[in-house]
């Protein structure tokens, strides 16, 4: 066998988050299923949880490896099985996990020096990932876990600082230098990006280790955002592939059984949200999930379901299980009104925990959703057709807003106006009426709400085209494959 014909090999070393282990996993089937030897690098719990997924896989024909380091939990002042982002719950805690993070270059050099992969994919809290690579001869591929254009809008507005330039953190300003004149204010900016702290200096290291890098993988597709895949590559210099939608990869080549293989078990039983789901009018139903992060106070989670008993619309509520905790089973739980569930009776389902999101989507009862704008949800909405109500919380979120309300124009804001951070105090209220106001103009219809529908459905059109044979994201995803192939094999001869 000449080196040519060697399997290609490839590791993935993903964030230890549910929304970064998602997508990754999307893309190791997806290297898999292209002929490739995969292998995801991950902590000894985290494995545990992938391995699930991978078992299941493997029925299907799958190959998939993994190979687990320890996490130093101990040593990083964690408390024992600290390994996921979700068991974190204060920002001391947060401190040290990241502390932790840079804890495992060691292990994973060795792991490369003995494995020696034709190629990394690290997600972008590992910058170290470059140098190590680099020095080893390996390419480093960097996977964000978010969008052409939520690389583009923070990268002008540390070029230009045009939020400098207001007199007040509600005062509206346009971000220069982009194709469109995309608006924000100064309260939506993350902290980082107004003043400097700890994760200024990490957000540096990871655009430096990327300026560094081989290239970028985005779970994109061109067609939903060519200005700015084209901008991020020409202006911003960067070379990157758009390979998604990568969760759209499962449904359309692997089928409905791979639905239930994307994050935790489902709290409620499938058989049964979907026929609760049969028993509705199409597109009368709003889907309400903020993700795997963010969690809400009382307060919040009332005005919440009071603003949706107020719009007299059906709806499924995800809610997650730390914000329902009441002590007891048999309390009254705080954040649900007096005979709530009562007056909305069958208009009503809430999920107390995870819902299988994708098949919820994908029903057609389904006409809204409600969302805290992280990407791998937007990229889900955008895959079955279905609008949105935006809802930013942290991190990249009111950027992937801006996308959706301002440039796509497929939602519209639920009205949020401050960034907070990961684990911050939430002290500004969306009201009841705010998020009627909402849900009424999503989904009771007329011309707006009907050209939000129309646009989300050509884009879910273009989607599935993207990944077809020669789409969009097929020929990217061959292109990097083949690339990655005559990097190897131009070094295999090098060496000889």
């Amino acid at each position: 066998m000449g080196p040519e014909d060697r399997q290609l090999h490839v590791f993935l070393f993903p964030f230890m988050a549910h929304g970064h282990m998602i997508p990754f996993m999307d893309m190791a089937r997806q290297f898999a299923l292209r002929g490739v030897k995969v292998t995801i690098v991950t902590t000894p719990l985290n494995a545990i949880l992938l391995s699930k997924t991978v078992d299941r896989d493997r029925e299907l024909g799958i190959e998939i490896d993994i190979h687990s380091i320890p996490f130093p939990t101990k040593e990083a002042g964690l408390p024992e099985g600290c390994e996921n982002v979700n068991s974190i719950t204060t920002p001391e805690l947060s401190s040290n996990f990241f502390k932790a993070l840079n804890m495992l270059q060691q292990p994973f050099q060795k792991l490369l020096e003995e494995h020696h992969p034709d190629c990394i994919v690290a997600d972008m809290f590992f910058p170290w990932t470059t140098d190590f690579a680099g020095k080893l001869g390996i390419p480093r591929l960097v996977f964000h876990g978010s969008c052409f254009f939520s690389s583009c809008v923070p990268d002008s507005i540390s070029r230009y600082a045009p939020h400098n330039n207001v007199s007040s953190e509600t005062e509206t300003f346009v971000v220069p230098g982009l194709p469109d004149p995309i608006e924000m204010t100064k309260s939506q900016l993350p902290d980082h990006m107004k003043i400097q702290n700890d994760f200024t200096r990490a957000m540096e290291q990871i655009k430096e280790a990327e300026v560094k890098s081989y290239g970028v993988v985005m779970n994109s597709f061109y067609e939903l955002e060519p200005a700015y895949a084209e901008h991020y590559r020409k202006v911003m210099g960067r070379r990157a592939w758009h390979i998604g939608p990568l969760s759209l990869y499962n449904r359309e080549k692997i089928g409905k059984a791979a639905q239930s293989r994307r994050g935790n078990t489902a709290s409620i039983d499938e058989n049964e949200c979907l026929t609760w789901l049969d028993s509705k009018e199409p597109d009368s139903v709003l889907y309400v999930c903020f993700g795997s992060g963010p969690s809400f106070s009382t307060d919040q989670l009332v005005e919440i379901a009071m603003g949706l008993e107020a719009s007299g619309h059906a709806f499924i509520w995800v809610v997650r299980k730390d914000e329902t905790s009441a002590g007891s089973v048999a309390e009254v739980e705080p954040w649900l009104p007096q005979g709530f569930e009562d007056r909305v009776g069958s208009k009503g389902l809430i999920i107390r925990g995870w819902a299988p999101q994708v098949l919820i989507l994908q029903h057609h009862a389904i006409g809204g959703f409600v969302t805290h704008c992280g990407w791998n949800s937007l990229l889900e909405s955008v895959c079955v057709g279905v609008p949105l109500i935006t809802w930013p919380v942290t991190a990249e979120q009111f950027y992937n807003e801006k996308l959706v309300t301002q440039v796509l124009r497929i939602g519209v804001p639920v009205g949020v106006q401050h960034w907070n951070s990961w684990l911050g105090k939430r002290e500004h209220l969306v009201k009841r009426e705010e998020i009627k106001k909402a849900v009424t103009r999503l989904m009771d219809g007329g011309d707006e709400a009907a050209q939000m529908k129309g646009r989300v459905k050509e884009l879910k059109e273009m989607a599935k085209r993207a990944i077809d044979q020669n789409g969009s994201s097929d020929t990217d995803f061959t292109s990097l494959i083949n690339e990655l192939k005559l990097h190897r094999d131009m070094g295999d001869k090098f060496d000889l």
